[in-house]
């Protein structure tokens, strides 16, 4: 089995892989102050939950764009797995060629999305990523990552009108029955969602007129929420980046 591991801002996701299948996956909230010891006690308990053994993990490979948990969870791989993780560093990965500027500034998560894409496709893509931040990421058809664009999350979005509103109630985040808000609830929804969407529309429509024909693929948290009015979003794969780091992993490890 090969366990990986997206550590994000705000959350992480983690996978099970028994040869190209996904068996499980999860995603938990990230602490950046938690020890190994306190993760060690929450994986086993997600892998108890499903009957998975920690002995058949054979490999770990992590992405991570939280730099105080590496050591944390290089402790965790060691102590509690008996396995040296991968943790994918863009600049030493070869399936990728990266024309960014310097390469090292690409996120290890952007780069093992952008691989999945382009074999899923096979052929040129962009990668929505709805996470803290909105990532737009661009890959040629030769499977080359060409650059990105990076905007506020939707969450960040939302939490700014709050933060500096303070007449405004904090709401949850989702699509309302109408476009036009009949309560001050259902205004702020519409206007966080559908400004959202028109913000996914219009930067992905600018990208295809520079790019040319491509297929755009959305994964994250909420990709599946925006997708569903976003037009220019072709389909959403909510564990890209887990597939990406598991072609990644078998590519460096024959």
């Amino acid at each position: 089995m090969l366990l990986v591991i997206d550590i994000g801002n705000t959350s992480m996701v983690l996978g099970i892989f028994e040869g190209e299948d996904l068996k499980y996956s999860w995603r938990v909230a990230t602490r950046k102050h938690q020890s190994s010891d306190e993760y060690a006690v929450l994986y086993r308990n997600l892998f108890q939950f499903e009957g998975v053994n920690p002995d058949q993990v054979k490999g770990i490979a992590i992405c991570s764009v939280v730099p105080p948990l590496n050591e944390v969870f290089n402790n965790l791989s060691n102590q509690y797995f008996s396995v040296d993780p991968l943790f994918i560093d863009p600049e030493k990965q070869n399936l990728m060629p990266i024309r960014y500027h310097p390469p090292g500034d690409v996120g290890a998560d952007r780069i093992a999305s952008a691989v999945a894409a382009f074999e899923l496709v096979s052929g040129p893509a962009i990668v929505v990523d709805f996470g803290t931040a909105t990532t737009f990421d661009a890959i040629s058809r030769k499977g080359e990552y060409l650059g990105g664009i990076i905007a506020p999350g939707i969450g960040i979005s939302a939490d700014a009108l709050f933060s500096r509103a303070s007449k405004l109630p904090r709401i949850d985040i989702k699509k309302p029955e109408r476009l036009i808000g009949k309560s001050t609830v259902t205004s702020i929804q519409s206007g966080i969602y559908f400004g959202y969407v028109s913000l996914v529309e219009g930067i992905l429509a600018r990208m295809k007129a520079e790019l040319g024909a491509v297929q755009v693929v959305a994964t994250g948290g909420l990709a599946s929420l925006v997708a569903g009015d976003a037009r220019t979003i072709d389909r959403v794969e909510k564990n890209l980046i887990l597939y990406g780091l598991r072609i990644i992993y078998r590519h460096l490890n024959g």
